[in-house]
């Protein structure tokens, strides 16, 4: 059976249930309510007509004469007057029928209680509500009304009371099937919506509108099947950009091996394609190395080995990494702190990563400054902010929005790795890097990261 069939049969025998309670509830209070108002209608008119009934001669009077007298017209109460030895002197219920009887006692008919009328006068008569008075005379009034009637009146409300709890039921069955509709049909679709990211189609994934935390469900299903697509996309442009990045070296490699082996290159020629073969295969171990870490900083967790880093040893040893090749290019790194202790400046990384992310970064400026390069150290509240910049060229528009993307080369780059592997490094430690322009010219790469809490 389906939810939704399950949720709405469930909540139809649980509205059965309430209702069905209500409505015993209801009868109950109605009946005790009716049977209480007619006792103390009994009572009241039975008080009454005790300190009435003295100035009639009821022992002189047919029974027929005292119910015309004394009770309230069309009224279905019932009179029996006993004397001081509990003998019936006036009736209108006769005791073996319990009907009406028109002027059969007097006084000089007296006669003694049958059983069944000495219960409906002890009231112990389910049938009967009684009340009972003695009269100036000395007489015990008893006035006797029968139950059947309250219950009828009771039952004439209870039953428009009850077409009024059918309706409530079926506006609220009604509702909830509403309801159930509206909070089962948004799961249904999201269900084959994450049919569709099982089946790998995460582009095909549309967000399932709803409200509440299905609605929260949905969106995160959406944006994680978003987020697969990308994974998926870059996944695949990254195998195809690998496979072309390997395969131009491993070209080279084989076609010189082949002409050395075949003795097209002999002397000069054979010196130079021999370092040719070592210069690619250099250039591909590089890149394999690369690609494996960039794999292990995307898939393994326990790579990372967090401890509390010092800024500044770290940009000291980084300017002693890139300092031959700053020689080399005739260049002068410049590092800025703008802070009056630089020294207790501290960040929680993996301080070999992290120092491998600088030097990248370091390394690409290296590539297209002209003269200078500064790194500018400054802390703002909780977190540490550190820029490189150099006075090149700066970066290509078009290039800005994908700078960090895997196989991304700008002028002059190698494998298109670097700033992919730098970016991964940086966010697995809790920080952040972007790009852009300066305005005076040249690139500018800044790293955000959170400081040490005390």
């Amino acid at each position: 059976m389906k939810l939704i069939h399950q949720i709405n049969l469930a909540f139809g025998i649980l509205l059965v249930l309430v209702f069905g309670v209500i409505a015993f509830i209801i009868h109950n209070v109605l009946l005790d309510h009716f049977m209480g108002k007619q006792q103390e209608e009994l009572q009241t008119l039975s008080t009454t007509l005790s300190r009435t009934i003295i100035q009639q001669d009821t022992r002189a009077t047919p029974s027929a004469s005292f119910k015309v007298r004394y009770l309230p017209a069309e009224s279905d109460i019932e009179a029996i007057i006993l004397d001081g030895q509990s003998r019936v002197v006036s009736s209108t219920l006769s005791p073996q029928t319990s009907a009406i009887e028109v002027g059969v006692s007097s006084v000089a008919a007296a006669m003694p209680m049958d059983a069944e009328m000495r219960k409906i006068v002890e009231g112990k008569d389910k049938r009967f509500l009684t009340s009972t008075a003695v009269t100036r005379a000395g007489d015990q009034l008893t006035l006797v009304s029968p139950v059947s009637k309250v219950r009828e009146i009771e039952m004439k409300l209870f039953s428009q009371l009850l077409i009024v709890l059918c309706i409530g039921f079926i506006v609220v069955f009604l509702l909830g099937l509403f309801m159930t509709k509206r909070i089962i049909h948004p799961l249904m679709r999201l269900r084959e919506e994450l049919k569709k990211v099982r089946s790998r189609k995460y582009a095909d994934v549309e967000l399932v509108k709803a409200s509440g935390e299905i609605g929260a469900v949905a969106e995160t299903v959406y944006d994680l099947a978003q987020e697969l697509d990308h994974y998926h996309r870059v996944q695949k442009q990254f195998f195809q950009n690998a496979s072309h990045e390997l395969k131009s070296p491993l070209m080279s490699i084989s076609g010189y091996a082949e002409g050395i082996r075949d003795g097209v290159f002999e002397g000069e020629s054979m010196r130079r394609g021999l370092e040719i073969i070592m210069s690619e295969g250099n250039r591909v171990k590089k890149l394999v190395t690369e690609m494996t870490l960039l794999a292990k900083l995307d898939s393994e967790e326990d790579i990372f080995q967090f401890e509390d880093v010092a800024v500044k040893d770290m940009l000291l040893e980084t300017e002693e990494r890139v300092n031959p090749m700053l020689l080399k290019n005739n260049l002068q790194l410049h590092i800025h702190y703008h802070m009056d202790d630089p020294e207790s400046l501290q960040i929680r990384a993996d301080q070999d990563k992290l120092l491998q992310a600088l030097l990248n970064v370091v390394t690409n400026s290296i590539r297209h400054a002209q003269e200078q390069i500064h790194i500018h150290v400054q802390q703002k509240g909780n977190h540490v902010l550190i820029s490189v910049q150099d006075d090149g060229e700066g970066i290509p528009e078009q290039l800005l929005p994908t700078l960090f993307h895997r196989f991304v080369k700008g002028k002059g780059g190698e494998s298109g790795l670097g700033l992919a592997i730098a970016r991964a490094i940086v966010e697995r430690c809790g920080g952040e890097i972007t790009a852009k322009n300066r305005d005076t010219g040249g690139a500018m790469l800044d790293f955000d990261f959170p400081t040490c809490r005390a």
